[in-house]
């Protein structure tokens, strides 16, 4: 009975709410702030001003920025810098020019003013190889031009075997083509090979570049080797017609 009573007096307030009559549709597009929804809006507009001031690279969902939004992690970044190697590329294209023409007088004039315009220039470096086995020393400039090999080469497989021959060949005392190195050198290249990197020989490719440059180099220039090759590039001369 008491069930029975209950569920009419909740049928009557039920019918008492249809009969209620709807607030004014006019005022709804006008809604009072008050103190509860003021903290709201603030939220709307901060959320919005966040939104306008976002960076370009923001994605439409993270408004924030902050560096967990999965969307901009997704989109790496395109980087604008020159890609490395490029000198060095157009230093090799121009090299084989150079060695498919020929060294001119010019070339061979250049190496006279410094070692280093000797040393960049691919007939340079075979005319002073070829003199440089005349003296038995040899060794120094293929051990300079294996460290200039070892320095373009970013593989860490390769890089490591490349050390080992490097020092097997021409730092390993027991190797018939070991170049002359100072105690202090030695015990850097000892400590490099714990690590060994594409500058493990840094240290002693420059003492024997100060090496030849200083020694080998000015007898380079006054041999009968340099000064043969001066004489074949002249052009002949003609003799004045009467």
């Amino acid at each position: 009975m008491k069930v029975l009573v209950l569920l009419q007096l909740m049928g009557s307030e039920r019918v008492e709410m249809g009969k209620r009559p709807q607030q004014d549709t006019g005022n709804a597009g006008h809604t009072r702030i008050t103190s509860s929804n003021s903290h709201m809006l603030d939220s709307v507009n901060t959320h919005t001003l966040g939104w306008l001031n976002a960076p370009p690279n923001a994605c439409c969902f993270c408004w924030c920025c902050c560096c967990s939004c999965s969307c901009l992690t997704a989109r790496p970044f395109k980087d604008e810098r020159i890609p490395e190697g490029i000198c060095e590329k157009q230093t090799e294209a121009e090299a084989e020019v150079e060695e498919l023409r020929g060294p001119t007088l010019e070339d061979v004039r250049l190496w006279a003013q410094a070692f280093e315009q000797l040393i960049k220039s691919p007939h340079g470096r075979s005319s002073f190889r070829q003199f440089l086995k005349t003296e038995f020393s040899e060794e120094n400039l293929l051990f300079w031009l294996a460290c200039e090999e070892l320095k373009k080469e970013t593989n860490r497989t390769v890089v490591e075997q490349t050390v080992k021959q490097i020092y097997e060949d021409y730092v390993s005392i027991l190797s018939p083509r070991e170049v002359s190195l100072d105690s202090r050198v030695r015990e850097v290249i000892n400590k490099n090979m714990l690590e060994p990197t594409s500058h493990t020989f840094d240290d002693a490719q420059q003492q024997i570049y100060t090496l030849m440059q200083r020694d080998s180099y000015p007898r380079f220039i006054n041999s009968s080797v340099y000064a043969d090759l001066i004489k074949s590039l002249e052009e002949p001369q003609t003799p004045n017609e009467s």
